[in-house]
């Protein structure tokens, strides 16, 4: 926790609050896991002080969400409220204790490396120098997304975090931007930004195959928390029993993933030169379960019939973006086609986040999840799909799915 200055009671509004600590649980999520993955100490430095934030923003909640109780009923209602601060609080110390797999040297396999540059874009952190043509120009007069596929996530200046640069968003110099992207185009815009050369991990080979299953668990649980966490907010949100249950599936599936894990890297501890080098992976493991239980944590509410606290609605709706569960019907468009087939992004505008095809499928004995399905994803009746997009959209995929 960040102890540098005091943090005292002023008032405060408990929903942005609760905003921007959704917005900063997600970031570092996604920020602890490509420090790992790419072994970025800077990026994983940006993770801790963003930690130290959300110690701030969470004794702030909590202080406020006090005051504001003074009867038995505001402590009934505001119950739920701290249970979603205290998740986003898990969330940020397990995000936190993954990035010091790579500040603290905890022992990892090379194997790591090699397996999650394709499960992820990697995410550089980058200075604006002064002269920089990227300086005092907004992300959306620099075309850059469109341009090179690079797209800025987030951004520290003077010590404050912009979490949600969007086209008006200017660039100053001297400011830390979070860049993600492929490698082979965040290169040359790093050199643009920084006016200095970009450094290219090595290439590492994999090795142990009990390895490589353990490390392509760790992929795979990552993924599935990080859908967790979106589906709990989307939970609350709407205060959807159908997403909040889709939270408690994934987070059973990431315990029996956990266990696996253990199980193949204590396989693979007789083959390696130094077994402590394989500490990091049950570290990860560990963390990583911690997340998806957060976001158990934050659809409990909806789960048990409380309901969703208005100011915990109004938090997290920060757009018109909605979060839907669908299944799809036997003989309809989507039946027996590919996510690309049928053009489900292309006529709905959603994104597909998650695919699910539950116990009882022809040819599968479990439920079986896809994340981030992509183009090839092939879809079957009574599949599920958890998707994301704009009301109008939703719509035109409950044509889809069930015509």
């Amino acid at each position: 926790m960040d102890t540098s200055h005091e943090v005292e009671y002023r008032p405060v509004s408990v929903k942005e609050v609760l905003a921007e600590m959704k917005d900063t649980a997600e970031l570092l999520i996604d920020l602890s896991y490509s420090a790992v993955l790419f072994g970025s100490e800077a990026v994983a430095e940006e993770v801790l002080t963003l930690e130290e934030r959300m110690d701030v923003l969470q004794l702030q909640a909590r202080m406020s969400l006090l005051m504001a109780a003074r009867t038995t009923d505001d402590a009934e209602q505001l119950a739920p409220v701290l249970g979603v601060v205290g998740a986003a609080e898990k969330i940020s110390d397990a995000a936190g204790d993954v990035a010091k797999v790579v500040l603290e040297e905890i022992g990892l396999p090379d194997a790591m490396r090699a397996a999650l540059p394709e499960a992820v874009e990697p995410v550089v952190r980058a200075t604006v120098e002064a002269e920089s043509r990227f300086a005092d120009r907004s992300l959306g007069d620099l075309n850059l997304e469109t341009e090179t596929g690079v797209r800025v996530i987030a951004i520290r200046r003077r010590g404050k975090w912009l979490l949600n640069p969007n086209v008006d968003t200017v660039l100053e110099a001297e400011d830390v931007i979070l860049m993600r992207g492929f490698e082979e185009n965040l290169g040359p815009v790093y050199e643009t930004v920084t006016g200095e050369p970009y450094e290219t991990p090595e290439p590492v080979e994999p090795g142990i195959a009990d390895l490589e299953r353990a490390v392509d668990a760790i992929v795979l649980m990552k993924n599935m928390s990080e859908l967790a966490v979106d589906l709990a907010y989307g939970a609350v949100l709407y205060d959807s029993t159908d997403l909040a249950e889709e939270v408690a599936a994934l987070e059973a599936e990431v315990d029996q993933l956990e266990s696996r894990l253990e199980a193949w890297t204590l396989q693979a501890a007789a083959r390696v030169d130094d077994p402590v080098d394989l500490r990091g992976l049950v570290h990860l493991a560990g963390s990583t379960e911690v997340i998806s239980d957060a976001a158990l944590e934050i659809s409990e509410g909806v789960l048990r019939g409380l309901g969703t606290h208005p100011v915990v609605a109004e938090a997290v709706s920060e757009s018109d973006e909605v979060i839907v569960r669908r299944t799809v019907a036997e003989g309809s468009t989507l039946d027996g086609g590919t996510l690309g087939e049928t053009m489900v992004r292309t006529e709905t505008g959603m994104r597909v986040i998650g695919v699910r095809r539950p116990r009882g499928s022809p040819s599968v004995e479990d439920d079986e999840w896809e994340i981030q399905p992509g183009p090839e994803t092939e879809l079957r009746a009574g599949d599920v799909l958890l998707a994301k997009g704009t009301r109008a959209g939703a719509e035109r995929l409950e044509e889809l799915v069930g015509s």
